[in-house]
């Protein structure tokens, strides 16, 4: 007698093989057949119409602060991740000093917008050292699994201190490589830094952004030395040398996979394939740098409620930035309020804040059902030339749809062509992985935790502008490929023996709604969420704790410690 049987669905097992329909038999949280005749089962289940998957692998995740006060991980949880990867960009919360919080939190805050009064009154900092943060996590029943990496930033001001931004000493390169290598003995998956301009908190660039070679080499060594362990870099040159150099002999030095994040440049919109020839050439010299792309441009969401929009830093703006949506709607409809804030310019001198409050040829209304690869006769600058309008008059107006909870999706790269080929291009690379969901991150401004579902949804049934793709090699890129790229070989695949993380899903309703901001973090944070139709069971370790949309309140999840 099985503990459960799924019967008679569509199996898409992950490895890439056709679908087909048959049962599916768990025992004790494992796959145990997949076979058209399982035997009875305590729960059966039909699957008849339904399509049966492994649960979705997220290796890009931001859940550090929230997986220590809620159990349910939403929104990954809601669209069918089962396993989460967190510590990316080389920020989190361990190890750190009893007078180190603020500091992280603030980095945190900086650079992933998540609110710091959630943070402040949501962790409870039950560790020092990061494999006392792992014992705590580990404590905590959850919904879905997780991971942690080793931040950069918390091991600098671990070891630094107030120097934490400046260049260690040789001293300090050796500590920073021994907490290195003893968070990994404690179950840390990798490393992972950030060396881009972009990721910034009132204290300046993010502590290892300017790192020199020598201590990246380092801790390499230390990553070698404990047996496992994936170096995650965020960078704005990761493909060109000198950066280069250095991540390749990363690679060399540790044995394993050095990914980093991957997109089409606006200034330069063919890189991208020299970056995937490199990893390609690389690979065939036994060197695993891996680009980590997305399914669809990181995207801004504009709107009266987001942390950023175009006429945010607007004197007039401002003197009603603390109203509900709807009062500013109101408010910026009255002909004098709106004629004022039209005739302003931007209250920052910030230009990377004004050029990307008016790439006005990438912007464009989002929609409800949401459109990530918008036409671009359809942006608010093609709308403006077409109707004789200011762009910022066009830009308003959409705003305030909706009682002013309307959305722009404004790409932040991967859209230079006004289309999804080149993601499509990327994604589909041999040598890529799929990532930068951000799970749990950007609160204000970005919701792209639905990644997953958007791969089913757009990818293989709904894409109009370009070719789809089949459900076997779209679900093998999310499942068994991050899986295996961060060393997860017990799940990834409806096979037997392998750990029972699997969605029943009703491809034909499976809708994604409107982004829609939420204030129920700690302290009444607020995060963009966006909820999901058509998920009709997501199963961890056989035990179901999503039905039909709704948590279940199960708590199968635990902590995954890497090298055990």
């Amino acid at each position: 007698m099985h503990d459960l049987v799924i019967r008679g669905a569509t199996v898409v097992d992950g490895t890439g093989a056709p679908a087909r329909t048959t049962d599916v038999a768990v025992d004790d949280g494992v796959i145990v057949a997949v076979d058209e005749k399982a035997g009875a089962a305590r729960r059966e289940i039909d699957g008849d119409g339904l399509h049966l998957l492994p649960g979705w692998v997220d290796i890009h995740t931001h859940y550090d602060g929230q997986v220590t006060w809620d159990p349910d991980l939403s929104p990954s949880s809601w669209h069918g991740a089962t396993t989460v990867v967190m510590g990316n960009c080389g920020v989190g919360f361990a190890p750190v000093r009893p007078d180190g919080h603020g500091f992280l939190i603030e980095l945190m805050e900086g650079v992933e917008d998540i609110p710091g009064t959630a943070l402040y009154e949501g962790i409870d900092w039950q560790w020092e050292t990061f494999g006392e943060y792992l014992d705590a996590l580990e404590r905590m029943p959850r919904a879905i699994d997780v991971v942690a990496q080793v931040p950069h930033a918390a091991l600098r001001a671990y070891v630094m201190g107030e120097r934490a931004h400046e260049d260690p000493d040789d001293n300090e390169i050796e500590q920073l490589a021994k907490l290195t290598e003893e968070a990994l003995h404690a179950g840390a998956v990798g490393f992972t830094t950030s060396r881009t301009i972009l990721h910034r908190s009132k204290h300046g660039f993010v502590p290892g952004t300017s790192a020199a070679p020598a201590e990246l080499l380092a801790i390499a060594d230390a990553v070698r030395r404990a047996g496992h362990g994936i170096v995650e870099i965020v960078s704005d040159n990761a493909f060109r040398d000198p950066e280069r150099q250095w991540m390749v002999e990363v690679a060399r030095r540790t044995g394993g996979t050095v990914t980093y994040a991957l997109a089409q440049e606006p200034w330069d919109a063919h890189s991208y394939r020299q970056a995937l020839a490199d990893a390609e050439q690389l690979h065939a010299e036994g060197l695993n740098l891996v680009p980590q792309v997305s399914c669809r441009p990181t995207g801004m969401l504009f709107g009266l409620q987001s942390s950023l929009h175009p006429f945010i830093t607007h004197p007039t703006y401002q003197t009603i930035a603390h109203l509900p949506a709807a009062k500013k709607a109101e408010e910026l409809r009255r002909p004098e309020v709106r004629a004022e804030l039209l005739a302003e310019k931007p209250g920052t001198t910030d230009m990377i804040a004004i050029a990307l409050m008016s790439r006005w040829d990438q912007m464009f209304p989002l929609g409800d059902p949401p459109d990530y690869e918008p036409a671009p006769e359809t942006s608010v600058a093609a709308v403006a030339a077409s109707t004789g309008r200011q762009p910022e008059e066009v830009a308003l107006d959409l705003l305030l749809e909706r009682d002013g909870t309307a959305l722009l999706f404004a790409p932040l790269a991967s859209y230079v062509e006004s289309n999804h080929e080149a993601i499509r291009e990327m994604i589909t690379h041999p040598r890529t992985v799929l990532g930068l969901s951000d799970g749990g991150a950007h609160c204000g401004l970005i919701c792209d935790a639905s990644m997953p579902t958007y791969l089913l949804t757009h990818w293989v049934r709904d894409r109009t502008r370009g070719p789809r793709l089949p459900i076997e090699q779209v679900v093998s890129l999310q499942t068994s490929r991050t899986a295996r790229s961060y060393g997860l070989t017990d799940r990834g695949t409806i096979e037997p023996g392998m750990r029972a993380d699997l969605n029943l899903v009703d491809l034909d309703g499976l809708r994604l709604h409107m982004p829609e901001m939420v204030y129920d973090l700690p302290a009444g944070g607020r995060r963009l969420v966006q909820h999901v139709d058509g998920y009709v069971g997501t199963f961890v370790a056989g035990v179901q704790t999503l039905a039909n949309g709704e948590l279940t309140g199960e708590r199968p999840g635990r902590l995954v410690r890497a090298g055990r």
